[in-house]
């Protein structure tokens, strides 16, 4: 009998907790998108911002913010995230700084307190058919004024479009099914859900949100798990992330 979603989910992302942060250190793709993110996020943070973070993983992002003089409360699925969360907030001393919560993005109704940001890197929106009910409760979490950022993966991966003329055009164009796609991560699946940047706005609109800016992420240079691109070819993937940089807000970029 298959698993629900979220056990799934979560099952998958324990398994990953202990060795997330050496992956991600040892992944040069993960590292320039994180810090894409990141310089995004600065430029719409202010000081002292109390932030809210969804699907939190061991905390890289959280004690980053902290680091900036943030107050985070970090949230995530994964019980195994969080452990690995709580021992770095415990290790690095930010217990004033930084708040943990074992739950989902879906399950927010325990937290009472309002936030200036809402913070979700990396795609962990993806793993959710319906962005409504998150919307909605972020909406009732935000403070008046207060700002969002999410970074979700969209349809459109020209890296695997490529893949058309190779002949493997249902790989190419996995990313399109309506019913999502099954993914999997340290051996569990799960389903995998891409929404088109008109969609997430559709959606987070009905909720009074409005759009301030609209960012690509590594819409020109290859996905993090082609982790041996840089390597193989560093002046290429130099010049490719070059041009992320300088047109990840034009149209198609940012699309």
């Amino acid at each position: 009998m298959m698993k629900k979603q979220p056990n799934q989910v979560q099952e998958a992302f324990s398994r990953q907790a202990v060795s997330y942060d050496s992956y991600e250190q040892s992944n040069e793709i993960l590292k320039w998108m994180r810090n894409q993110v990141r310089k995004h996020t600065l430029l719409h943070l202010n000081p002292e911002d109390h932030i809210l973070e969804i699907n939190a993983g061991t905390g890289i992002d959280a004690v980053f913010f902290a680091a900036l003089d943030h107050q985070v409360h970090a949230t995530d699925l994964s019980a195994e995230m969080i452990k690995q969360l709580e021992k770095k907030v415990s290790a690095l001393k930010l217990e004033d700084k930084i708040t943990v919560q074992h739950c989902s993005y879906t399950e927010l109704n325990d937290i009472s307190k309002r936030f200036d940001y809402v913070f979700s890197n990396f795609g962990g929106l993806n793993c959710i058919s319906d962005l409504n009910p998150v919307a909605r409760r972020i909406s009732e979490l935000l403070k008046p004024g207060g700002m969002i950022t999410l970074v979700i993966m969209p349809p459109v991966c020209p890296w695997e479009l490529t893949l058309m003329f190779r002949g493997y055009a249902k790989t190419a164009l996995r990313r399109w099914r309506k019913k999502g796609v099954l993914a999997h991560i340290e051996g569990i699946y799960f389903t995998t859900y891409y929404f088109t940047p008109g969609h997430v706005l559709k959606t987070f609109n009905r909720y009074n949100f409005r759009k301030i800016d609209l960012q690509g992420l590594a819409s020109v240079s290859p996905p993090p798990y082609m982790m041996n691109f840089p390597t193989r070819y560093p002046r290429l993937y130099k010049f490719l992330t070059l041009l992320d940089e300088r047109l990840s807000r034009f149209p198609p970029f940012n699309f």
